[in-house]
């Protein structure tokens, strides 16, 4: 038995419907919560009416990379100790790269300093031994002073080794007059560093938030129209494919939804009837006699 392939084909759906499916389809992921996907050393902190907005890593007037170092890295020398870093980012190295006798962790005696984002170097026995502080994508970061959120912001960056759990703190301090560069550092244990620099990117971008939003009242219609197009979409796709529905009627509850408005204004004018008594056609028919 041959079977003709028009005997499987799917039905086709008039275009007013498809143009309906269309239109309810980019309606549907307004239902679900969504991660937006946000560049490196974006932070917001929210004090009162006020949104202060750090992105650190966008471009600004006169720093087109943002925070990061047009270098490829940060450096900063203390006696034996040197600390290459580079912030929102991985560090790059066109000149003066780590010389480490151990650097399997960050790239390698040939690469040293390329696949991580903090790295220490501390003189041993006449030789650099290098130890990464800061790997992998993850960067926290947070406010300085909640009390002052003007003063800047601090990224975090971390490293598990097989020895200790080591760290790099830098503070960026808001300074709109210009860039400059981590002078000094600070230890704490066995490899926590502190580091601190100025640039413009750790001033923030203050937006006003007061009256903003749509508040509880905005969001809820947004969920409830939302679920009624998710329905809505489901009882047309339903009707048209499981039960052969064509034309106008395909559209799920449509007697309810042809006599809502006249429903509505039946019940809009029961209300006013309430609240402002009855007309003139609702009085009683009898009228005065004089005697």
């Amino acid at each position: 038995m041959r079977f003709h392939p028009s005997t499987f084909a799917m039905p086709m759906l008039p275009p007013r419907i498809i143009t309906i499916i269309i239109i309810f389809t980019l309606l549907l992921p307004l239902t679900s919560a969504t991660a937006t996907a946000t560049e490196p050393c974006r932070f917001s902190f929210l004090d009162g009416d006020h949104l202060y907005n750090y992105t650190l890593s966008s471009p600004i007037r006169n720093f087109p990379h943002g925070i990061l170092s047009e270098d490829g890295f940060y450096k900063v020398a203390v006696n034996e100790t040197t600390l290459w870093f580079q912030l929102c980012d991985g560090m790059v190295f066109n000149h003066d790269p780590p010389v480490c006798a151990d650097c399997w962790d960050c790239g390698g005696p040939n690469r040293c300093g390329t696949q991580c984002n903090a790295l220490v170097a501390n003189k041993v026995g006449g030789y650099h031994v290098c130890t990464t502080i800061g790997r992998g994508p993850k960067i926290d970061v947070d406010i300085i002073d909640k009390k002052n959120p003007h003063t800047g912001v601090i990224v975090k960056m971390s490293n598990s080794g097989p020895k200790f759990n080591c760290s790099l703190a830098v503070s960026v301090l808001c300074n709109l007059n210009g860039v400059q560069g981590p002078q000094a550092m600070e230890r704490f244990g066995a490899c926590d560093y502190v580091i601190e620099l100025k640039h413009p990117s750790g001033c923030a971008v203050i937006v006003n938030v007061h009256g903003g939003g749509l508040g509880w009242f905005g969001t809820l219609l947004i969920i409830v129209l939302c679920l009624f197009a998710a329905y809505l979409l489901a009882g047309i796709v339903y009707r048209f494919f499981f039960l052969g529905i064509r034309g106008v009627d395909i559209i799920p509850n449509l007697d309810f939804w042809v006599s809502l408005p006249r429903r509505t204004q039946s019940l809009c004018a029961s209300l006013v009837r309430r609240f402002k008594g009855p007309s003139e056609s609702y009085r009683s028919s009898y009228s005065p006699v004089n005697f």
